[in-house]
């Protein structure tokens, strides 16, 4: 038997949803919405997502068992520097073999610059895809309804929603409808995996998250979290250290804090999340190094997941 077909004779169906769209949309969250818990770090910075993650789905019904595999893709943009473009290329490989694209756009900040390209682009694709409007909790009906409609005319859309991902008003019926889209066929994941990130990655993501929340704008988009050792102790706890690279010493001196205050905060944070998400003591060990030239590290594109294009 695969890995997973239904033993009791019923239907099992598993695709592949690329979920697409203008930095900072809300893909993320809803990523984490369908499938139920965090696999993907949020952040009100835009571009948090560097590399595709597999957020895994699940949706039972009477007709049918429906593993839906989500690749949150980087927002997509105009790239300027190496690491933006591995991003975006990243983004639009994602989507390729799909069984659905979901294009999610913010109908408040919009980002018309980048969202008209990518409605130019997924225009002449083939996939099936879906119209998600987000942030339906705070925008106003009229203008909604003018820019789904508007969106519409320009790209082939199989169906339009409108959801807000923070409070998953109308994500059940979106999760729904795609889940009657994924083909007839054998699970691609066991049921109880809700990402195909390693744990050593998601540690790394999980720091990351708590450097964007906690600096805000005082740290630019120039920052990385590196995994160092991944140590899993004789009695049951895990031992973690990570390297945080920041391009200049200024921004090396903002991480630190005051006495070390703010990485201590940062570290805290994370590892009370990380403890929670993998059901053990973890003992969370950080250090700042300024370099940079890290956006032009071979070997750091690879452990984001990024492909290198020398």
């Amino acid at each position: 038997m695969t890995l997973r077909q239904a033993q009791d004779g019923s239907e099992t169906r598993c695709g592949l949803v690329a979920v697409i769209g203008a930095p900072n949309a809300g893909k993320s969250t809803l990523v984490n919405q369908l499938v139920g818990q965090k696999v993907a770090i949020t952040s009100a910075k835009a571009q948090t997502t560097r590399a595709r993650m597999l957020g895994i789905a699940l949706h039972k019904s009477e007709e049918a068992d429906t593993q839906m595999v989500l690749i949150d893709t980087p927002g997509i943009f105009s790239p300027k520097r190496k690491l933006d473009r591995a991003m975006v290329s990243a983004a639009w490989d994602g989507t390729e073999s799909a069984d659905a694209v979901l294009l999610m756009v913010d109908p408040i900040k919009q980002r018309r610059h980048e969202l008209e390209p990518l409605v130019e682009a997924l225009a002449k694709r083939p996939e099936r895809k879906i119209l998600v409007l987000n942030k339906v909790d705070a925008a106003k009906k009229e203008p909604l309804l003018a820019l789904a409609q508007e969106l519409a005319e320009k790209v082939e859309f199989a169906e339009v929603y409108f959801v807000s991902a923070l409070t998953s008003d109308g994500v059940p019926e979106l999760k729904e409808s795609l889940a009657a889209m994924m083909p007839e066929g054998p699970w691609m994941y066991p049921e109880d995996q809700v990402s195909d990130a390693s744990e050593r990655l998601l540690a790394t993501e999980i720091t990351r998250e708590q450097l964007y929340k906690q600096l805000h704008e005082e740290l630019p988009y120039d920052s990385a979290v590196r995994p160092e050792k991944y140590i899993q102790r004789p009695d049951g706890s895990v031992e973690i250290h990570q390297q945080i690279v920041v391009m200049r010493d200024n921004q090396r001196a903002i991480v630190l804090g005051k006495g070390g205050s703010r990485i201590k905060e940062i570290g805290t944070a994370a590892r009370e999340e990380l403890s929670e998400l993998l059901g053990q003591k973890v003992h969370l060990f950080l250090h700042v190094k300024t370099d940079e030239r890290w956006s032009e590290d071979k070997e750091m594109f690879e452990e984001m997941g990024l492909e290198w294009k020398g």
